[in-house]
């Protein structure tokens, strides 16, 4: 058993979210990020990472849902990347996933420029102040900035860099 005290730290976590490649031959974008993550950024945290270990594709459907949900719960920070590709990164479910957690005050966004169909995505972000950037060492360096606050969820420093994105590709 571990007991925590108040104002006790907790440990800090960000969640890769963003789509999972369809197939073998589009890599993940979510090796980079653990890249940046450790090596530049140093982030001491836990990453959780949708994906397996070993960056395969497997069948356990169910599994992979309930796991998603309890880890997108349990993360001091949900970072979405969305390199949408419509063809083999198309991110139906990092959709439904971003408006599940819109209100949390946990998020931050990034996708390149190029992305297309993001105006949803974009206006939940305007509303619910969601600090948006366009590359994925910008929205790296949100998510620590953020996860790093005491107690997490204390957004402001990195709200401080929140734009009303417009996309080229509505």
């Amino acid at each position: 058993m571990r007991v925590h005290f108040a104002l006790e730290p907790f440990p800090k976590s960000i969640f890769l979210a963003g789509p999972t490649p369809r197939g073998e031959t589009t890599p993940s974008w979510r090796p980079e990020a653990l890249r940046i993550l450790k090596d530049e950024l140093v982030f001491t945290g836990t990453v959780l990472v949708p994906e397996t270990r070993d960056w395969a594709p497997h069948n356990e459907k169910n599994g992979q849902v309930h796991w998603e949900w309890e880890a997108l719960n349990q993360a001091t920070v949900v970072a979405f990347w969305v390199p949408r590709n419509l063809e083999n990164m198309p991110a139906f479910t990092t959709n439904i996933e971003f408006g599940m957690f819109a209100n949390s005050g946990k998020m931050v966004l990034g996708y390149p420029p190029e992305a297309p169909k993001m105006l949803y995505l974009n206006n939940l972000a305007a509303r619910y102040r969601i600090p948006t950037v366009f590359t994925l060492r910008g929205l790296l360096e949100l998510a620590v900035s953020a996860a790093n606050q005491p107690f997490g969820g204390d957004f402001d420093a990195a709200k401080e860099h929140f734009t009303q994105p417009i996309s080229p590709n509505p």
